[in-house]
């Protein structure tokens, strides 16, 4: 007598077949009443598949589906094929969502089963796709169609950093960078203020058009920092440097939405880019030098270096198949140390007695 009951073995079987196989050659030979003893099943079981041997053979001794031939909750057809419709419209939304905007009556359970069996279960979009998807919208604008502006800390870098304290280096990078093209554009200080993300914004202005760029359709897009939308409990409307900015007619000044920081993504690439191949490997011997380095490279960066993830091509390659007729000094605009820049607009704008001089102020 087997010592573990029918029911116990068969959930432990790989192929339950083998076992009724061997109880119906037992019915065959000792009777449905032994094969139910020695089997320790009961004698409805024994007979039930004894029945089916006699009448199918091998295959009657596999398990039969009970689900039921008939649901009388059963999506209709009609409804099924509303529900798919309204899948592939709304795309990746969710089933509670699509069932508020469209007043449904189904249970977002069922909708969802629904999407399942006709294969439109909801997928995450991975970030591969998503990113591919940026490249080609961005691939496709015009030149300077949008600048992305961010300041870099470089006290956190190793490398850099005895030297920095030991040859008074700047502290600080503004950087611009053209999104589409990647043309790259730097500028550095010992502080990250308001007045000099102004001065640099100027900069660049005045730089690009006395390229003949036209800048008359171009969004200047930065995060929430201080040093460009300048106190956040400030009276006052838009920020000096928002002011410099749209001083051109048809710039604009667009910020990302807050704690969105990938949308600064092409200005954090070019951070980390610069953080490996400049600041970990270059030596100084002082700050004239470090000036014609970062020259160097950034004339590297926009003639020479081909960027993978642009076809391939160099920043003035893209930027000359978008126009043709750029001039190259457009991409050799030289990184500048911000504070010459505000001696420069201090002595433009002197004002008041002896030796002092006014509050500098960056009209509308």
């Amino acid at each position: 007598m087997c010592p573990y009951t029918y029911y116990t073995v068969m959930r432990t079987s790989k192929d339950p077949r083998l076992l009724r196989y061997r109880m119906v050659l037992s019915v065959e030979r000792v009777g449905i009443k032994r094969t139910a003893l020695t089997f320790r099943a009961s004698r409805n079981t024994v007979r039930k598949w004894h029945r089916r041997w006699q009448s199918l053979g091998y295959r009657g001794l596999e398990e039969v589906s009970r689900r039921p031939r008939h649901s009388p909750n059963a999506v209709p057809q009609a409804e099924r094929a509303a529900l798919v419709a309204l899948k592939r419209r709304y795309k990746r939304m969710g089933a509670d969502q699509i069932k508020i905007r469209e007043h449904l009556t189904r249970s977002p359970r069922t909708m969802r089963k629904v999407w399942r069996q006709e294969g439109l279960s909801r997928r995450r979009r991975k970030k591969t796709q998503t990113k591919q998807n940026l490249r080609e919208m961005k691939r496709r604008w015009r030149l300077f169609q949008q600048i992305g502006e961010d300041t870099k800390d470089l006290c956190d870098i190793p490398e850099y950093y005895l030297q920095m304290k030991a040859l008074g280096l700047p502290t600080i990078q503004y950087t611009a960078r053209d999104v589409t093209s990647g043309l790259l554009f730097m500028g550095f200080a010992q502080e990250r203020s308001l007045t000099y993300a102004t001065l640099f914004a100027q900069y660049i202005n005045t730089a690009l058009t006395d390229c003949g760029v036209d800048l008359s359709q171009t969004m200047r897009q930065t995060d929430h920092g201080s040093e460009y939308i300048g106190s956040v409990t400030a009276k006052y409307g838009s920020s000096p440097y928002t002011r410099a900015v749209e001083s051109l007619p048809g710039q604009t000044h667009g910020t990302i939405p807050p704690g969105a920081y990938t949308y600064q993504a092409d200005v954090e690439t070019v951070h980390n880019l610069v953080e490996m191949e400049f600041y970990e490997l270059e030596t100084f011997t002082g700050r004239d030098e470090f000036l014609r380095k970062v020259r160097t490279y950034q004339l590297f960066f926009n003639l020479l270096r081909p960027n993978s993830y642009k076809e391939g091509k160099t920043p003035w390659q893209l930027a000359k198949q978008k126009e043709p007729n750029l001039p190259i000094k457009a991409a050799m605009i030289p990184p500048v140390f911000i504070e010459d820049l505000m001696e420069n607009h201090l002595e433009k704008h002197l004002q008041g007695g002896h030796d002092v001089s006014s509050t500098p102020f960056f009209g509308k």
